[in-house]
């Protein structure tokens, strides 16, 4: 049985998702979370998931941060982001960073089961009208070289490096996780010597590299 996530935060659109996918895989098991917390929490529930739908600008997510985290701490589920923001760009970055396709919410209903049909048969997915656009860019070597090192991050060091990215001390980073101190500063040596860094700071920086404001937002907030 296909095993699917849809992690957004607008419950009419998780609808309008779920609809599309029982079009395609009528015997589906879909499962559904409204921010990045409840969606890595549903995938560490069930860890054989095939896919996962994830909001680009959802609660938790920060762009594409939520994407890293989820590629970082589930390899072997495919991500395909969905936003109302069509902006080439950021689609080319978003596979760059590891998505198998990119919805954009303007699709219809045919054009999203297009889209599904296509990555649950390991396909690359980009809207037909994006697809010149996107192809003509070149990922940045930035992008190229930050995705490589965070690729070389152990799941366990990336929730690490998450949580440093968020300010968290050592003490707060093992009681979160469960494990001992002496870990933490373990996994701390690690990331440095992976991601190319001298201490936390360059390390968070490096990670929030990822972060994406929301265009529709930053227009609801004069900005």
């Amino acid at each position: 049985m296909t095993r699917l996530l849809i992690a957004d935060d607008h419950p009419l659109y998780r609808l309008a998702l779920t609809q599309a996918v029982r079009g395609v895989l009528p015997e589906a098991e879909i499962s559904e979370a409204e921010d990045l917390h409840s969606a890595l929490a549903a995938l560490n529930r069930r860890p054989d998931t095939d896919l996962v739908l994830l909001d680009l600008h959802m609660p938790g997510s920060h762009g594409l941060m939520g994407l890293a985290s989820l590629r970082a701490e589930h390899p072997g589920v495919a991500v395909v982001m969905i936003s109302a923001h069509d902006d080439p760009v950021t689609i080319r970055r978003a596979l760059a960073y590891g998505a198998t396709g990119y919805l954009t919410k303007r699709a219809d209903l045919d054009a999203l089961q297009s889209g599904l049909r296509a990555v649950l048969n390991c396909e690359e997915w980009l809207p037909p009208a994006l697809r010149t656009a996107v192809g003509a860019i070149t990922p940045s070597p930035q992008d190229r070289d930050v995705a490589a090192k965070l690729a070389a991050l152990s799941p366990q060091q990336f929730k690490v490096l998450s949580r440093v990215a968020d300010g968290r001390l050592n003490k707060q980073i093992a009681d979160e996780l469960g494990i001992q101190e002496r870990t933490v500063k373990a996994h701390m040596s690690a990331i440095f010597e992976k991601l190319g860094v001298r201490n936390r700071t360059q390390a968070g920086v490096l990670l929030r590299s990822l972060e994406l404001s929301d265009p529709s937002r930053s227009a609801v907030d004069g900005g």
